[in-house]
């Protein structure tokens, strides 16, 4: 039997998924096979030697010690475009709110006192005028990230009459099927950020993206643009947005990681984290995280793995087995030899690799025995190996 650690409010949709028979899910096990969280910090969570794999419901993974993980052979799974359209539609009401005036014309309402009916069509009307916008469509948004996410914005701003652009430099060849054909691609950021009245970002936190947009970028950004960060807050440099905002450069940043000193301030549109908060999105998420890891642990199929090459192969023997290794030559063939002159026919087998990770799986015509498994195990550059 399985065990399934979980950290954080899990939908029970997903973890449904995970049947009595085969699987025992709790927050309280101490040797779980594999880990379930969103938003846990398990950097400085002990990971037990049970560990085998880790599945995070939603996109980011910089709460999980993912190098770490590497080097212990766990797989690190994250649920890519799960939230996409929890996503998408926050930066529509991030564009608008930008846009009309909405926020502060309700402020305005609300801060009417001693006002009859009478009255209040007139002021009202005579109010309105301070509060005049402008519409998003026919303006040019550009979108930094063509991910899941990213694409699904890309595609939801032609819909809305908009000129959209997109940048990403590695984009994929999935996320480049997802995109409508009247996207334009643009080679660089600082040519992006100078075409577009609405920026929005879709990109990874990492040691590449970090403070992505700074002061030089913004140097570049057409004035009076609005910023929208729905990513992660360390894809911005907070100073110098603030900067840029301060010389009306910026007219508008919508960001969902806001800053102690933006939070009041007129020209941003903090909101608290709000990006996959639907529960629509939360179900989504939950039950790709479960289904990715029962796949994993049944089969050793792989997929939305941030660490570890997708893999999969259809079974066709009731024997399995599965081994990481570091990415070096000869591990695999130093394998297959053990199951020669143990007499093992292999009926098929896949290896794939990524970075400094090698994976396989090997099907066998007869069940492999502990001594086997043993071996292997004992083999120069294997982390781990596995029996299903």
């Amino acid at each position: 039997m399985f065990q399934i650690r979980t950290y954080n409010q899990i939908a029970s949709i997903g973890l449904d998924n995970f049947s009595r028979d085969n699987y025992e899910v709790a927050s309280t096990l101490s040797l779980p096979d594999a880990l379930v969280l969103r938003s846990f910090k398990l950097h400085d969570e002990p990971l037990a030697d049970s560990v085998k794999a880790v599945a995070r419901a939603g996109a980011g993974v910089n709460n999980i010690p993912v190098e770490k993980c590497s080097e212990k052979g766990i797989v690190v799974f994250n649920t890519p475009g799960a939230n996409a359209n929890a996503v998408k539609e926050l930066v529509l009401l991030a564009m608008l709110l930008c846009s009309r005036g909405a926020v502060e014309g309700i402020n305005h309402c609300r801060g009417l006192t001693d006002i009859s009916d009478a009255e209040i069509g007139g002021v009202l009307e005579q109010a309105k005028k301070q509060f005049k916008g402008s519409e998003i469509a026919a303006k040019t948004l550009g979108v930094v990230g063509l991910g899941a996410i990213g694409a699904n914005v890309a595609n939801m701003g032609i819909d809305l009459g908009m000129n959209v652009v997109g940048y990403d430099p590695a984009i994929s060849i999935d996320a480049a099927w997802r995109l409508s054909s009247k996207i334009e691609k643009m080679e660089n950021l600082h040519s992006l950020l100078a075409r577009c009245d609405y920026v929005t970002l879709h990109i990874p936190a990492m040691e590449a993206t970090k403070n992505l947009i700074n002061s030089e970028a913004l140097a570049h950004i057409k004035e009076g643009a609005c910023l929208l960060n729905f990513a992660r807050g360390e894809v911005c440099d907070a100073q110098a947005v603030t900067a840029a905002l301060d010389s009306g450069r910026l007219l508008h940043f919508a960001t969902d990681f806001p800053t102690a000193a933006m939070i009041h301030r007129s020209e941003v549109i903090p909101m608290p984290h709000l990006g996959a908060s639907t529960e629509e999105a939360e179900d989504n998420c939950a039950i790709m995280a479960c289904n990715q890891l029962i796949e994993f642990l049944e089969n050793g199929n792989i997929k939305n793995s941030v660490n570890f090459p997708p893999i999969s192969l259809e079974r066709n023997t009731p024997y399995r087995i599965t081994f990481v290794n570091e990415n070096v030559a000869g591990v695999l063939g130093n394998v297959l030899s053990i199951l020669a002159d143990e007499n093992v026919n292999v009926t098929d087998m896949m290896n794939k690799s990524r970075d400094n990770i090698g994976y396989n799986i090997i099907d066998l015509e007869s069940e492999p025995q502990e001594e086997l498994i043993e071996a292997i195990r004992k083999v120069e550059h294997v982390i781990a190996v596995r029996s299903l």
